[in-house]
């Protein structure tokens, strides 16, 4: 497991809401739907940076606008540069963020377990 550095941390921070803000208002291609950046892991050399996306819609939605977002990847990492203030931007990987379906798949999994212990007992 990579050591946590607080540099690239508060960079990936950054990123995170600039990101954001730039696929709400910067990015016009119609694949790319309701977009949400859940993080921004950036390599310790500030050379690669990981943005985790999650998208609501189906599984073909998911794809478009994944494609669409690693299209306009160079495009992003040069507004990123207008207004960050570091040296360098790091290039940009945009990946489905899968952990909020697992996160709601034990969600349920757990309630369903509570309700049956529930029927259970009466």
């Amino acid at each position: 497991m990579p050591r946590d550095f607080p540099r690239t941390r508060r960079i990936g921070e950054q990123m995170q809401r600039e990101l954001a803000a730039l696929i709400r208002t910067e990015v016009k291609d119609p694949r790319v739907g309701m977009v949400t950046v859940s993080a921004v892991e950036v390599t310790r050399d500030l050379a690669h940076a990981k943005v985790f996306v999650t998208v609501l819609g189906d599984e073909t939605a998911r794809h478009d606008s994944l494609t669409a977002l690693n299209k306009a990847a160079g495009f992003l990492r040069h507004e990123l540069g207008q207004r960050m203030l570091t040296r360098t931007v790091p290039q940009l990987r945009f990946v489905y963020d899968e952990s909020i379906e697992h996160g709601s798949r034990l969600s349920a999994l757990i309630d369903a377990a509570v309700a049956s212990d529930r029927h259970d007992e009466d």
